[in-house]
C-alpha cells in the first residue's frame, strides 16, 4: 500500500512539503519534494525532527496549523463551563487584609 500523503505547504519556489503516513499507523513523517531546477531529491524527515526544528518556516507553521485544526473547542460551551469575571472586575475586589468600604 503506497503511503498516504497530505500537502502541508506549496512553496513560492515550487518546493512541496507533505505529511505522510506509511503502512504502520506509527510511521508518520514529512516528505520534502524540492523544485525541479534545484536538482534535489525528495527527502523524508521524521515528524519529531521536523517539529523539533521549530524554525518558523512557512511549512513548519502550516503543519502546526494543521495539527491545531484537529483540536475542537466549542467556545460557547467553554465560556459557560468556566465563568470568568468581567473585564476590570478582578481589580475591584479587595486584596487580602484590605477592608471593603462602601461609598
Amino acid at each position: 500500500m503506497p503511503p498516504m500523503r497530505t500537502l502541508i505547504h506549496d512553496g513560492s519556489n515550487d518546493d512541496r512539503w507533505y505529511l505522510c503516513r506509511g503502512g504502520d499507523p506509527a510511521d508518520v513523517y514529512v516528505l520534502h519534494e524540492p523544485n525541479g531546477p534545484s536538482g534535489g531529491r525528495p527527502s523524508r524527515i521524521e515528524l519529531a525532527a521536523f517539529l523539533a526544528a521549530a524554525d518558523g518556516s512557512p511549512e513548519h507553521r502550516a503543519l502546526l496549523g494543521m495539527i491545531g485544526s484537529l483540536v475542537r473547542t466549542d467556545r460557547a460551551e467553554l465560556a459557560s463551563s468556566s465563568p470568568t469575571p468581567e473585564p476590570g472586575a478582578a481589580g475591584a475586589e479587595p486584596t487580602p487584609g484590605e477592608a471593603a468600604t462602601s461609598i
